[in-house]
């Protein structure tokens, strides 16, 4: 037997990570993979039992996993970006998340024949989004940014919300209903735990008490370690705390909360394929379809109660209809609301709680329904209602260095959108400084997927001191801009890298400038006094003729048409010697 649950456990990670994969290439949310795969591992194949596989490990393993995924969340929230992204999101993710639990939870209520505190816990469950499933659509939608950024921000800010919505409601299903007094005991350990954890984990970061190759494992062993702890103080307080602890902790100052989000990048994804093959596995399709009708209402309940929040929640300020019908037609429901939910149902099934085995049927409907049907109906929605973006033409480039810096500062003066990705803070500082945007993290992470946001932006440029990152970015991002839209800027050290080091030609991204052209060469000129110009030529004065009166050495870099479009000058496309048009280049004085 335990030779089988080796198998079975091989089985879920290949499982999830191949989803994972999928969902990569198909540009679509990850949780509908998951959750088709682990369906079919379980109820359709019968690969997968986890209750007669894993029996009394199964709950306190889907307990950690989903404490994991909810001290994460908590982390995210930046109490400055609750007002920082415009009233609309600051509504959102604040009243109207109260509006629209209180809309759905009355709905199901009267319409669908829940338990009150069944549909106030169901409610709590889907009120939340989430960036894992908003931005692979937003991605697909290519909405103008007014719309883009709502639906964004609300994907990110929510998700905290709706996590400590939900625990609040089920830690008063658990000990409320019975007494009061064992509520008030529960929610103050969780509350005072988490307070504790954030601020004993914050003082040992702070003092650098731990290497910075420990932090990662310290701060997901303390986070077990204070979970465990609140659930044996008071039960069920466990999941209170490490939102809190996450939350409290994501907003401390002086402590590197990057470097701890970072270990999220592998093992969060790690844990949520393996917690939705386990999960998937024990949803029956024939559950959610036996929902019928009292499901039906239930998705028209959750459709319908999102365009009274999202209306309200825009009251005075300057969206059309246009915008708000499209805010509220997409709103699909994702990785909280599903692990959450499967942890309550296990919990409240091991206590007897009437209802609580449809709660995940009804759940997993919404999700479903949510993503499939927005996915496939957001893009033509935003085209109908003429909220379509143009053509993006707008600059990722990775590396935030002088040379980036400089060619960045030239492309905003002609109004294209610029952002800097790079894992220096000193570098990112002096981009910021020089007024560019930024993205302070590796731009092929994870966390990248989830949080770079690039409406507008539909080029490449990588221009980073480190070659096989500037290969790996253009590798990561020829699918999502096209591989004539991805360029590498040489660097002079790939000149004497051996054919055993040197990547294969089908990995290479055209040239920025040309092969001959390197970051060394470009930054030396730089430095030595070298500025990036825009040239206006015309037929009577012409690039020739600019030479001749400058007296100045130029490089070609990128020619501008009249209608905006941006062109990379290299060996593929070299320039001619322009009579007419705008000319980006590098001009230094002949005599330096």
């Amino acid at each position: 037997m335990d030779q089988n649950l080796l198998y079975i456990i091989a089985a879920i990670l290949v499982l999830g990570v191949g989803a994972q994969w999928l969902s990569w290439r198909i540009k679509q949310p990850s949780i509908l993979a998951l959750l088709v795969l682990g369906i079919i591992a379980g109820p359709v194949t019968g690969l997968v039992r986890p209750d007669e596989q894993f029996g009394d490990l199964l709950f306190p393993m889907v307990s950690l996993g989903v404490a994991l995924v909810l001290f994460e969340g908590g982390m995210t929230l930046k109490f400055r970006d609750l007002k920082g992204h415009g009233r609309v999101v600051t509504n959102l993710v604040s009243w109207g998340a109260l509006l629209n639990w209180l809309l759905m939870a009355a709905g199901c209520w009267l319409l669908a024949g829940f338990s009150l505190p069944i549909a106030l816990l169901f409610a709590a469950l889907v009120v939340v989004t989430g960036p894992t499933v908003i931005n692979p659509l937003l991605r697909t939608m290519r909405a103008k940014p007014e719309v883009s950024q709502v639906l964004r921000w609300e994907g990110i800010l929510i998700d905290p919300v709706g996590a400590l919505l939900a625990v609040l409601v089920f830690q008063y299903i658990l000990t409320g209903a019975e007494s009061w007094a064992v509520f008030a005991q529960s929610i103050g350990v969780g509350f005072v735990a988490g307070f504790a954890g954030a601020i004993s984990l914050g003082f040992v970061l702070r003092r650098h008490w731990v290497p910075e190759y420990l932090i990662n494992v310290v701060t997901l062993a303390w986070v077990i370690m204070m979970f465990a702890g609140s659930d044996y103080i008071a039960h069920e307080s466990g999941l209170l705390t490490v939102t809190v602890m996450g939350i409290w902790l994501g907003n401390m100052k002086d402590v590197g909360v990057s470097e701890i989000l970072s270990f999220k990048e592998s093992l969060s994804v790690l844990i949520i394929s393996v917690l939705f093959i386990v999960l998937g596995a024990r949803v029956d399709p024939l559950d959610i379809l036996a929902t019928g009708w009292s499901g039906v209402v239930v998705l028209l309940v959750v459709l319908l109660a999102r365009p009274v929040v999202v209306w309200a929640a825009a009251l005075g300020g300057n969206y059309t209809w246009r915008q708000k019908a499209l805010l509220s037609w997409v709103a699909p429901r994702g990785i909280v609301a599903a692990a959450v939910s499967s942890l309550f149902a296990l919990r409240l099934e091991d206590v007897g709680y009437p209802g609580a085995s449809d709660l995940v049927a009804y759940t997993f409907l919404v999700i479903i329904a949510t993503v499939v049907l927005q996915s496939l109906t957001a893009g033509a929605a935003t085209r109908a209602l003429g909220l379509a973006e143009a053509e993006p033409n707008g600059v990722l480039i990775v590396g935030a260095n002088g040379v980036a810096r400089a060619i960045g500062q030239a492309l905003v003066r002609q109004g294209f959108r610029v952002k800097l990705a790079d894992t220096s803070y000193e570098e990112i500082r002096s981009a910021r400084m020089a007024g560019l945007e930024t993205y302070y993290g590796d731009p092929i992470s994870s966390h990248a997927d989830q949080y770079l946001e690039l409406v507008g932006i539909g080029r490449l440029f990588a221009m980073s001191r480190r070659a096989r990152w500037n290969t790996l970015a253009c590798l990561k991002y020829r699918g999502e801009f096209g591989p004539k839209r991805v360029f590498s800027l040489r660097n002079a050290e790939e000149r004497d890298v051996s054919d055993r080091e040197r990547p294969a030609d089908e990995f290479r991204a055209p040239r920025l400038f040309g092969d001959d052209i390197t970051y060394q060469k470009l930054a030396s000129l730089l430095a030595r006094g070298a500025e990036v110009r825009a040239i206006n030529l015309n037929a009577e004065f012409d690039l020739a003729a600019y030479k001749e009166k400058n007296g100045s050495s130029i490089l070609p870099m990128f020619t501008l048409t009249a209608d905006g479009k941006l062109r990379v000058i290299n060996d593929d496309a070299p320039v001619e010697e322009m009579s007419e048009g705008k000319l980006l280049a590098l001009v230094w004085s002949a005599e330096g």
